[in-house]
């Protein structure tokens, strides 16, 4: 087993995290790991401590928390240029745990502990957003912008604390009231189309928003995004269509398509709410674009 660098969340499940890392640490020692690890301050920190784990010449950075902290080792390996020669593990403590779900960890800690020993290897994609003036950012799992982003503004900004699936169903009730559905200007592997939309998710893998069956055939290596686009639902529709998200049969909704590509360019005349990975980033013009075969995790 190579020498480790953890990456440790402490707010990521709520909390959770913090109350789980002591028992996480005793059993990895017991279990043989070697590791040294770092306790994340701030977001935004997990970046620059996978780029001083990187700079140490550490080979296999493990991300103790959830989706966000994911992301952010990601972008922190991007940044140094690790991906390349860098191996990634996860121990999954975090309130979604969906990135997890589709590449095979397990949920529970202990047995994703267990699993780090003796691992398997598996090459994923990884998709990058380009925004604003000059900014990107990597993302391991989904990428989206429209009505999925503002649910993601509203739950980060005033339901958080509730963690999970209630603060997710709080922001989308928040943000169904005062949204609608913009005219977008589409550009999907250089077919362009204009057309009214709720939302677009970049999907590399199956699962988002904690539980929802989101792209149901999607594949993290096969080198294209699953791009779910909900087009001009209405607001009850979309209220009752909802609970299917979870069993991935919305894709049978005459509303919903989705199409394979690897390149998503997204305009519109007022900037929509852009996130990746859950993480609010900022407004489009946005373009998505798949990253193949880039990221070698320890599963």
């Amino acid at each position: 087993m190579t020498y480790a660098r953890l990456i440790v969340n402490p707010a990521a499940g709520a909390g959770k995290t913090a109350r789980h890392w002591p028992e996480i640490s005793s059993l990895l020692k017991q279990i043989g790991m070697k590791f040294e690890h770092d306790i994340t301050e701030a977001p935004g920190h997990a970046i620059e401590l996978v780029k001083s784990a990187v700079g140490k010449g550490y080979k296999l950075i493990v991300s103790v928390g959830g989706d966000g902290t994911i992301n952010e080792v990601v972008n922190g390996l991007y940044i140094t240029g690790g991906l390349n020669d860098v191996a990634m593990g996860i121990i999954g403590t975090g309130t979604g745990g969906d990135y997890i779900r589709t590449i095979g960890v397990p949920r529970d800690y202990v047995r994703a502990c267990e699993r780090l020993m003796h691992p398997s290897e598996l090459t994923v994609d990884l998709g990058m957003v380009e925004y604003g003036k000059d900014k990107k950012r990597l993302f391991a799992n989904f990428g989206g912008l429209g009505f999925d982003a503002e649910i993601v503004r509203a739950t980060t900004i005033k339901y958080k604390s509730l963690g999970g699936l209630p603060a997710y169903l709080m922001g989308m009730l928040t943000t169904l009231v005062s949204y609608h559905n913009p005219e977008m200007s589409l550009e999907l592997d250089g077919v362009k189309e204009a057309r009214k939309v709720c939302t677009i998710i970049n999907c590399i893998g199956k699962y988002g928003g904690g539980s929802m069956f989101v792209a149901p055939n999607a594949d993290p290596a096969d080198g294209f995004f699953d791009v779910v686009i909900i087009g001009d639902i209405t607001k009850p529709d979309l209220l009752y269509s909802f609970p299917r998200i979870y069993k991935g049969t919305h894709l049978t909704h005459p509303k919903i398509t989705v199409k394979r590509v690897k390149q998503v360019k997204v305009t519109c005349k007022n900037g929509l709410a852009l996130q990746a990975d859950g993480e609010l980033l900022g407004q489009s013009p946005a373009v998505f674009t798949v990253l193949p075969s880039a990221l070698k995790l320890l599963v």
